[in-house]
């Protein structure tokens, strides 16, 4: 499929000829069945045979051009339409081998930056020492100076931390024995007043026993007073009968 599409392209451009600047490919010498192709300026191919064998070789990529063109040939395709292919190839190829090694670098290039690299560890080591030299001392009596400050701010917080502890532990004392205080007096004020109601009691139950000493009496009194007026009473109304039965009887007499 790959090889219609490019047979179709290569006729448009082969019947389009004015569009393209095409050299045709120099052969320089034929040595027992290899042949030297030059394609492009600083490009040289090598062609051994019939192999499709691809080499590279000091930045430049070598592989067999007439095997490439013989292979498309068998193909379907026409000669100079093979060598536009492989010319196309070659200038890809090329092109990409430039933008690869544009990356790279050789072992010798590697090896310089190696030792440039060593070279620059061993002066920032030669200054990690010098500078360990000559400041070392000062950081450790910078550290020596903090840990002293250190060691004074935690005895000044363990004598803040004990004072206040030490008042807490008053403050709580006093607060108990206020506690207390308030207790015991809150007990006396407490019998003060249970004394009080039932001395209240006492009273009000010796009035109330008066009291009702007074009414029983009273009512004794009434008691003899009504049947002193009841027995009264009785005398009258007899009396009052017996003057009424006389009063009656002397009518009678006189009527009779």
């Amino acid at each position: 499929m790959v090889l219609k599409q490019c047979h179709s392209r290569l006729k448009l451009g082969v019947n389009h000829q004015e569009k393209w600047s095409f050299e045709k490919p120099v052969w320089r010498g034929r040595h027992a069945g290899q042949k030297i192709v030059h394609l492009s300026a600083g490009t040289y191919m090598t062609a051994r045979g019939l192999s499709t064998s691809i080499q590279s070789e000091g930045g430049k990529l070598l592989f067999d051009t007439h095997a490439v063109v013989r292979l498309f040939e068998e193909n379907g395709f026409t000669t100079q339409q093979a060598e536009v292919i492989v010319k196309i190839l070659v200038k890809m190829t090329t092109s990409n081998m430039d933008v690869i090694y544009s990356d790279m670098v050789t072992k010798v290039q590697q090896e310089i930056m190696l030792q440039r690299l060593m070279s620059q560890i061993a002066s920032v080591k030669k200054d990690m020492l010098i500078l360990e030299k000559s400041e070392f001392s000062t950081l450790l009596a910078e550290n020596e100076k903090l840990k002293n400050e250190l060691l004074h701010i935690k005895i000044q917080l363990a004598d803040v931390m004990n004072k206040l502890r030490s008042d807490t532990i008053m403050d709580m004392n006093l607060e108990k024995s206020r506690s207390k205080e308030l207790k015991i007096e809150n007990e006396k004020l407490l019998l003060e007043t249970r004394t009080e109601i039932m001395e209240m009691t006492a009273e009000q139950d010796r009035h109330l026993t008066q009291t009702n000493m007074k009414i029983d009496t009273e009512v004794a009194g009434l008691k003899t007073m009504l049947e002193s007026h009841k027995l009264d009473t009785i005398k009258y109304l007899a009396g009052s009968v017996f003057t009424c039965l006389t009063v009656v009887l002397g009518f009678y007499r006189i009527w009779m």
